[in-house]
């Protein structure tokens, strides 16, 4: 088919992928090379895009060409009904690049819950229960407990990429999906979860360069999948508090998730042994402090400042401190990432052992797997080798993005 020749595609389609994408008409048509009113023109009828035209529309919100010549929109679960409510983000008014992240963890839950269910297998169910009347040190305990994860062991990590690694295998464990998405800007978005049941998700943003934030965002979700166990939270559109008790839910998952990687009876040990007074806290000394337990010094202070270790003005002079701190450091430098590496990051390990081994017993196509990975085949004996931990995998796997 001569791609200069006009489509035959159903305009009701064209408006349609483009809404549920998050897209404006006049972004969109500056990318393809339009004005605006040509493309509200196709998405109207009075004209046709070319073959090109609409193959690049396709490509800009990520939907199949085909998807354009049904005779009707399919029947989507709007996203607000799966994510958790996020600060700064209206429900029904995600960003694009948002909306595609959000898109791709729903979709990758279905392939695993599918899988799954081929393989006859099944998994860990999550059902540790939170409720905003509890302490949040008491709900960090509890959920720590939940992912095994001893004192003893987290004493014994070497590094932070270590930690983040041991954290995100025991959230799987647990019976949580663990993803990471790109092209979402971390102003907009640090991490979100999907609060549904079975395999809930958790999703971090791969921006996140710093394996101590990952690992403080992946509990801090969990938090709130925790609460949502407990009926004590809903998904975005759900959700009626406002703003300020919202505030307090964030607040909450955050201490919570502080006293669950920092635990209070090895904290108050430390603390004594330093003999630091609550307004006496350096940067210096957060950090020296934060390095024992593989977290960043904005989660040492939060935690030391819920421990009554630290008061509400030392934290937020602490905080400005750390701010300018952190603006005047020169950029780190960005490693890079290959395919396979990029596919253990934003899949996790969970779904592609589900992924394989359903290929492996033929239960799908090479070209499912290749799709259900966003990897091409030729990769796949490298990522086989990685998961079975052989000499030859991808090296720093699932850290880079």
């Amino acid at each position: 088919m001569a791609t200069s020749q006009p489509a035959l595609v159903n305009p009701k389609l064209l408006a349609w992928a483009r809404e549920q994408g998050g897209f404006a008409a006049e972004p969109v048509a500056k990318r393809i090379g339009v004005k605006p009113e040509r493309l509200l023109a196709w998405e109207g009828g009075g004209l046709r895009p070319t073959v090109r035209q609409a193959q690049e529309l396709a490509r800009l919100y990520r939907r199949p060409f085909g998807l354009f010549f049904l005779p009707q929109p399919p029947q989507v679960t709007p996203l607000a009904s799966e994510y958790r409510r996020l600060p700064g983000i209206v429900a029904g008014e995600e960003p694009p690049e948002l909306r595609l992240a959000l898109r791709l963890m729903s979709y990758r839950r279905e392939i695993a819950l599918n899988l799954t269910e081929e393989l006859g297998g099944g998994s860990a169910a999550f059902d540790t229960a939170a409720h905003l009347s509890e302490s949040p040190s008491v709900v960090g305990a509890r959920c720590r407990e939940a992912l095994g994860v001893s004192v003893d062991e987290q004493l014994r990590w070497t590094s932070d990429w270590q930690a983040w690694r041991r954290w995100r295998e025991a959230v799987e464990a647990a019976g949580v999906l663990v993803f990471q998405f790109p092209k979402v800007t971390l102003e907009q978005v640090r991490g979100v979860s999907l609060l549904l049941s079975p395999l809930p998700v958790v999703g971090i943003n791969s921006k996140e360069s710093s394996p101590g934030a990952r690992v403080f965002t992946l509990l801090h979700e969990l938090i709130h999948i925790a609460l949502s166990v407990g009926a004590d939270e809903r998904v975005a559109s759900g959700e009626k508090r406002d703003a300020t008790a919202w505030a307090d839910v964030e607040r909450f998952a955050e201490e919570s998730a502080s006293a669950a990687i920092i635990p209070e009876q090895v904290l108050s040990m430390l603390l004594e042994d330093a003999g630091i007074a609550r307004d006496r806290w350096t940067i210096a000394l957060v950090r020296q402090l934060a390095s024992k337990f593989h977290v960043t010094p904005l989660a040492m202070a939060t935690r030391l400042r819920t421990a009554g270790a630290m008061t509400w003005d030392g934290y937020a002079a602490w905080k400005s401190e750390w701010t300018r701190y952190v603006a005047n450091l020169a950029p780190s430098a960005k490693g890079f990432a290959t395919p396979v590496s990029k596919a253990l990051g934003r899949a996790g390990r969970p779904l592609i052992r589900l992924v394989i081994e359903a290929l492996d017993a033929n239960r799908i196509t090479a070209v499912d797997a290749c799709n259900y990975l966003e990897l091409r085949f030729d990769h796949f004996d490298k990522l086989r080798s990685e998961l079975r931990g052989l000499p030859g995998g991808a090296q720093s796997a699932d850290d880079a993005e």
